[in-house]
């Protein structure tokens, strides 16, 4: 049915995976093509390095060219006009995920990373360790690792390891993009309520990682954190090997003795010593899902380490992003309220003693509604100060569905911790630009560019 297929459109190509698919499919020989209305650097400029042509604009005259498969990206949806001539002449369309498996992932060793949290750490660190080890492997990441400087490159090598998300693949397809890449081993780090616009309740997610966990072959491995209540019941299963990580005593995989420093962190187990250049328990959990897979797979104690001692980090994964006027300015992606709690604790870890700012931007699909409102005032518990901005798109949203940012802010002061509603950027930078000294640390949480609040933040502190 492949064999075929000699053309293929890209519809949203300049997505980061969409577009080093694209890249890749024209490497293998493919005529490739894409459209997208957001077409600018960096990915324009990548695209353009690989001589992949690509029009800026949805129209229907862009698949004029009759194209073998056409590949819709998962922001798209009904009324785009190269969707509706799609359906209408009937071409041939898939999703990513589905591309991904049938051109790059089949026949390979697959290793899915998944997991409400921690994914892109955990994949980025389980990447590095192979690549160290000189396997080249293949992979797919959604973020950018420091040390490989890209979210994906697809190799000819036997190993394919892959960030496998729980949101839905495609407005055609509203499964899971995970149950696509054919897991030898499938990584569960957590399991908790996100993407509150397909997820309803926990009993959905749970759903979701069952059909997941029902693709693991009985020659690979479900490796799950033990210490997870809400997976615990879908670890059940006989139709293949299963394996706990964490830090409880049932743990096949268990870290004892547990070191926190400001710059690493230490654990062991029976079998070795290990030491991480990442800060807080939160990386601790990462990096037993990285030992658990990696010695799987034939790696050695010696091997996982020499990738541990030589990883970098993930950017927008409390990335400082600048000292200016004595303030330390991070980035982090976190918006789920557990994410936000363990990384304001590996934060207090590693800058003792200083005082805490948590800015956070309600952005994501989860965030901007009100299903976290009572998580929310416990999350932010490890900072000193809060500020929290105005609910993005909050216009597309109703008042009863939405978060309630007042009563986030009078919570957060009922449980004795100073909070400030500030609508905007620029009146939050002007409030830190006079209340933030020298020696603090503000950490900035959105999944966002946040009206590039990191530089003007620098900016501002820098010349007080």
């Amino acid at each position: 049915m492949l064999s075929d297929i000699r053309s293929v459109h890209f519809v949203g190509i300049c997505g980061t995976a969409m577009a080093s698919a694209a890249a890749a499919m024209r490497d293998r020989g493919f005529t490739v093509t894409g459209s997208d209305t957001n077409v600018y650097p960096p990915m324009s400029t990548f695209l353009a390095e690989r001589k992949v042509e690509v029009i800026s604009g949805y129209a229907e005259q862009n698949l004029a060219h009759k194209p073998d498969l056409v590949v819709i990206g998962n922001a798209l949806s009904r009324g785009n006009p190269e969707v509706e001539a799609v359906l209408d002449r009937k071409l041939r369309y898939c999703s990513l995920p589905e591309l991904l498996k049938e051109f790059f992932i089949r026949g390979k060793r697959s290793l899915v990373v998944s997991g409400t949290h921690g994914k892109t750490t955990t994949t980025s660190l389980l990447t590095w360790v192979f690549e160290s080890a000189g396997l080249n492997p293949s992979y797919l990441i959604g973020g950018i690792p420091s040390n490989l400087g890209a979210g994906a490159r697809f190799t000819d090598s036997e190993w394919f390891i892959i960030e496998g998300d729980e949101y839905d693949t495609a407005f055609f397809d509203k499964r899971s993009k995970f149950v696509h890449y054919l897991p030898e081993v499938a990584i569960v780090n957590n399991l908790e309520l996100d993407h509150a616009d397909i997820f309803p309740d926990v009993a959905s997610v749970q759903k979701a990682f069952s059909h997941f966990i029902r693709l693991v072959p009985r020659n690979g491995l479900l490796l799950a954190n033990g210490d997870e209540p809400n997976l615990a019941p879908l670890l059940n299963v006989t139709h293949c090997p299963v394996k706990r990580f964490g830090l409880g005593e049932k743990n096949a995989v268990r870290a004892t003795n547990l070191r926190f420093g400001a710059t690493a962190t230490e654990f062991e187990l029976p079998s070795c010593k290990f030491h991480l250049n990442l800060v807080g328990e939160l990386n601790v959990r990462n990096a037993l899902a990285v030992v658990g897979a990696a010695k799987h797979c034939g790696l050695s104690n010696k091997q996982i380490q020499a990738g541990f001692d030589t990883f970098k980090g993930v950017k927008r994964r409390m990335e400082v992003r600048g000292i200016a006027g004595g303030v330390t300015v991070v980035d982090d992606f976190g918006h789920h309220p557990t994410a936000i709690r363990e990384t304001l604790k590996a934060l207090r870890i590693k800058y003792p003693g200083q005082k805490l700012w948590a800015i956070f931007e309600p952005r994501t699909q989860s965030t901007r509604r009100n299903v976290f409102q009572n998580d929310f005032p416990t999350a932010f518990g490890e900072a000193d100060q809060i500020i929290i901005a105005e609910v993005a798109f909050a216009n597309v949203l109703t008042l009863e569905e939405r978060l309630d940012t007042a009563k986030l802010e009078a919570d957060l002061k009922a449980n004795g911790k100073p909070a400030h509603f500030l609508p905007d950027v620029d009146t939050i930078v002007h409030h830190l630009g006079q209340h933030a000294q020298g020696g603090d640390v503000i950490c900035v949480f959105t999944n966002g560019g946040f009206g590039n609040i990191h530089a003007k933040l620098l900016e501002r502190l820098g010349r007080r």
